[in-house]
């Protein structure tokens, strides 16, 4: 079957992030270095071949940038300085706006001005909504409980409707991602009941990030851990105990404990997120893409100005509480709306799901490897 090749594919990746891909000659540094290089999957090579050679639909059913966790190594193996773990990050990037059929990802990702755009308007928005419906309802000198300015089971129910547009967003794009991936390929059939049986696969990457914890340099992974598991804690408080979070001012320390400690973690890997970006401290923070620089940027303010809007709760300053509040809504629903299904944190659904994947297709590949009959040698056949 004939393959057409995208001569302009290394032009299109470098607006995703990619880094002096021509500069790759395959030595096979970047691959003998990365300790999840395998039988079957074999990165960086064989994803950065695909690129030179201008292989769009080879890259697109391809699992392997989602099996990188972009340590380093391999970009500080390589003697050519071409850069492979940039690069995967970018396919990662290029692969996220593949999957999401609205297009809004591959707009974000190749215009900062179209993301910040969109960020803006939608916290315009946000702001103006929420000032309107509560000064219909409410009372801005009162932050929660009778006559509250933004009542917390408005906001509540505010919360489900976003979650609700998420999932079906995010859950589309996750089946395209399938089919691109493992659906469509007509070669590795995988059976339906291994579906089931290596379903927990995702759960547990999802929650340990345990492939990352087998780079050689842990504290990447523990810093990243620490990051996802803070925000998924605070958005299952907000989701699920939103009115014991809000009630006050004295504070419920059967969930304000969480909070807070996942308040901590979240400003704290933030910031040495941010600060190791300036620095440049690892490998992997030599290059950063604007996406990251917004992401990062969007999740401190959320973060500091949830922080705010409690103490001033606590303090009893309402009025000051309220208009902060606000402030963070600001903020909160642009990262729900269009950082989660469009752009960075589109990644926590989809790395688990490739691991999903990978271990269905390795596990029919080598199967089917097993079952092929060896050739013959001559003195066997004599």
């Amino acid at each position: 079957m004939a393959i057409r090749a995208n001569p302009h594919l290394i032009d299109e990746l470098e607006k995703y992030g990619a880094q002096d891909v021509v500069k790759c000659y395959h030595c096979g540094n970047c691959s003998a270095t990365c300790p999840f290089s395998g039988e079957v999957f074999v990165f960086p090579r064989k994803s950065m071949r695909y690129l030179q050679l201008g292989l769009s639909s080879r890259l697109q059913g391809n699992l392997e940038p989602w099996l990188c966790y972009y340590c380093g190594e391999c970009s500080e193996e390589c003697p050519r300085g071409a850069e492979p773990g940039e690069t995967m990050m970018s396919m990662r990037r290029w692969l996220t706006a593949r999957y999401d059929f609205t297009g809004i990802s591959g707009l974000f990702y190749r215009s900062a001005k179209a993301e910040l755009l969109a960020i803006a308007l939608v916290a315009i928005l946000t702001g103006l909504g929420l000032t309107l419906f509560g000064l219909a309802q409410g009372n801005i000198n009162v932050y929660d409980g009778p006559g509250a300015f933004l009542p917390a089971e408005n906001i509540h129910i505010f919360d489900w409707i976003m979650a609700g547009v998420l999932v079906v967003l995010l859950g589309i794009n996750c089946v395209r991602m399938w089919w691109y991936t493992v659906g469509s390929d007509k070669e590795v059939r995988i059976p339906p009941g291994d579906y089931l049986k290596q379903f927990f696969l995702v759960p547990w990457h999802f929650f340990t990030q345990r492939r990352y914890s087998q780079c050689d340099r842990k504290q990447p992974w523990a810093v990243h851990l620490v990051l996802m598991l803070s925000y998924l804690t605070m958005l299952i408080l907000i989701m699920f105990f939103l009115h014991r979070v809000q009630h006050g001012p004295d504070i419920d320390w059967k969930v304000h404990a969480f909070g807070y400690v996942a308040a901590v973690g979240l400003v704290g890997t933030t910031i040495f997120a941010l600060a190791g970006r300036v620095r440049k401290t690892w490998t992997h923070y030599k290059h950063s893409h604007e996406t990251d620089w917004i992401f990062l940027v969007l999740l401190l303010v959320v973060s500091l100005t949830g922080i705010a809007q409690h103490v001033l709760h606590r303090g009893g300053w309402e009025v000051a509480a309220n208009i902060v509040y606000i402030a963070h809504m600001m903020g909160v629903v642009p990262m729900l709306v269009l950082e989660v299904p469009f752009s960075k944190w589109s990644h926590m659904a989809y790395r688990p799901l490739a691991m999903y994947f990978s271990t269905l297709r390795e596990k029919v590949l080598l199967a089917e490897e097993k079952t092929e009959p060896r050739p013959q040698s001559a003195a066997q056949t004599a």
